[in-house]
């Protein structure tokens, strides 16, 4: 299933909440509305939290079916909340929005080339997947500029044939260029999804949608 969606005005809805196959964390603050359509276009558990303090929960977290990344700037509550429905390793340092520096799916994680060995190497154990630096149509907040699942995958309008190529070998999924939100390539941040669904930023076009919905196999 696939919808459109807004949180507070702001058609940007990737920033607000952080998702897998079976749950969502979603910005304390978010309306109702917002939550239940999570619920019903992903048939996921909602969980309403904060992170260091933030309602940007989805720049801040990272997460896959095996475990979560959140900022090291994390109350030690928050953390808790989140280590309470998966196994959650807070990440430290100038690089901790975690939500924008990972790509990850249960397969792989792509990682901004910012990441330090040792950060790369926690990032590797907490979700249990192989992890790759590298960024697409030179960005490094490799989160912001692409969506992917277990079924496929969408990146920034302007990714070279080499990187779709790598994205497609690395998650093991076809992915599809495209932007959001009326011409936005930051894909990442307007676009909700796992392999049962997608929220959408309710700005996005109709040809959009269709290279969305292509994208992550949802037809």
């Amino acid at each position: 299933m696939m919808r459109f969606s807004r949180y507070g005005g702001n058609a940007n809805i990737g920033v607000f909440a952080s998702v897998n196959e079976n749950l969502a964390f979603v910005a304390a603050d978010a309306d109702p509305e917002f939550t239940r359509a999570l619920e019903s276009a992903l048939g996921v558990e909602t969980v309403s939290i904060t992170v260091a303090g933030s309602f940007v929960v989805g720049s801040l977290l990272a997460m896959n079916s095996n475990g979560a990344v959140v900022s090291g700037l994390s109350e030690p509550g928050e953390i808790a909340a989140i280590d309470s429905k998966i196994p959650c390793t807070a990440l430290n340092g100038p690089n901790s929005a975690v939500g924008n520096n990972i790509l990850v799916n249960d397969n792989a994680a792509l990682v901004s080339e910012v990441l330090t060995d040792a950060e790369v190497a926690l990032i590797q154990d907490a979700l249990g997947v192989e992890c790759v630096r590298g960024s697409i149509a030179g960005c490094n907040t490799v989160g912001t500029v692409c969506s992917v699942t277990n079924k496929g995958g969408v990146c920034h309008a302007d990714a070279s044939d080499d990187e779709v190529s790598m994205l497609n070998d690395l998650f093991k999924v076809e992915f599809q260029r495209t932007s959001v939100n009326h011409g936005i390539r930051y894909v990442g941040a307007g676009i909700l999804a796992n392999t049962k669904g997608a929220l959408v930023g309710d700005e996005t076009t109709p040809i959009e949608m269709g290279r969305i919905e292509e994208g992550l196999a949802l037809y």
